[in-house]
């Protein structure tokens, strides 16, 4: 009988949730960066393997939103957790006690009675085996953990213990019978919402801090050509006239440098050659402009 298993991964900013769904996947279907508040909103990976399907939700950091933008991701990660079969909670094997994020999280597991694996990910940073040790027992009087995996997603150790954990705990559950999506679906995000977010992945990749969370990317061109080649044409959004001139760099070489790193990465996911157009705009604090953020298909 085919099942599928419904599985949110939730975590506080910047602690590896995107990476786990990739590594868990076997396949990039979220960007990541080493800046926090990297998803912007819900994103589903879809496993099937044998008769179990896993669809997972990968929700944007828990964090106080100083935005509208924030209001709506932190309304992402609620709406991510309900109906769940399963959570994975991701923390960092390094830090010393609970952040609040995690707390609350915690406190919304006990209400819902959720099963829960916790990941200690980032151990390719421990210095002693004490700090994890101190770890795994500060989270677990916290709350009763069906299993408890410290791992590094970076390096892959112990991710085939994690796949193991949630096997077993997918088998001790009662599941909804048949697949919820079909055996080849990787993903619920649409091409163009993919595009435009290995775009934005560049952007945080090669701008200062501040500038890339006032960003967002809008597909306006999304084509194939008889000869295969996809035209993706695309407008980068940002809040002030500063941003723009810092985003096109001086005769356009931080566009172009931008681009070409985008224009790689859109090739090998949709496997063929990509001609990407990119324009720079400005909205001024379109985070705080509800209108703009569902135009941008972020609420």
């Amino acid at each position: 009988m085919n099942t599928t298993a419904f599985v949110a991964i939730v975590g506080c900013p910047n602690v590896g949730k995107s990476s786990v769904l990739n590594a868990l996947l076997g396949e990039k279907v979220a960007i990541v960066s080493e800046k926090p508040q990297t998803t912007r909103t819900r994103i589903m990976g879809v496993l099937t393997q044998g008769a179990r399907q896993l669809v997972f939700t990968d929700t944007p950091g828990l964090h106080r939103p100083r935005t509208k933008l924030g209001e709506h991701m932190a309304k992402a990660v609620r709406e991510g957790m309900d109906g769940v079969d399963a959570c994975l909670l991701v923390a960092e094997a390094i830090g010393k006690g609970l952040r609040p994020q995690e707390e609350e999280l915690l406190a919304s597991f006990t209400r819902q009675r959720t099963p829960v694996i916790l990941i200690l990910n980032k151990i390719d940073l421990l210095r002693r085996k004490e700090d994890l040790m101190e770890r795994i027992l500060l989270f677990s009087r916290a709350y009763d953990f069906a299993a408890v995996v410290p791992c590094s997603v970076k390096t892959g150790e112990n991710m085939d213990a994690l796949r193991g954990e949630l096997d077993t705990l997918c088998g001790a559950l009662e599941l909804a019978e048949g697949f919820y999506f079909p055996e080849d679906t990787l993903t619920d995000q649409p091409e163009r919402v993919l595009a435009a977010e290995l775009l934005r992945e560049q952007l945080l990749r090669n701008l200062e801090e501040e500038i890339p969370h006032g960003t967002a990317v809008v597909i306006e061109k999304f084509s194939t050509r008889a000869d295969g080649l996809l035209d993706i044409e695309a407008t980068v959004f940002c809040e002030r006239e500063s941003h723009k001139g810092m985003i096109i760099g001086k005769g356009g070489a931080m566009l172009k440098k931008i681009a070409s790193a985008a224009r790689t990465e859109l090739e090998a996911f949709f496997g063929c050659r990509v001609n990407l157009q990119c324009w720079v705009k400005v909205k001024e604090g379109w985070r705080n402009r509800e209108g703009i953020i569902r135009n941008f298909g972020l609420e």
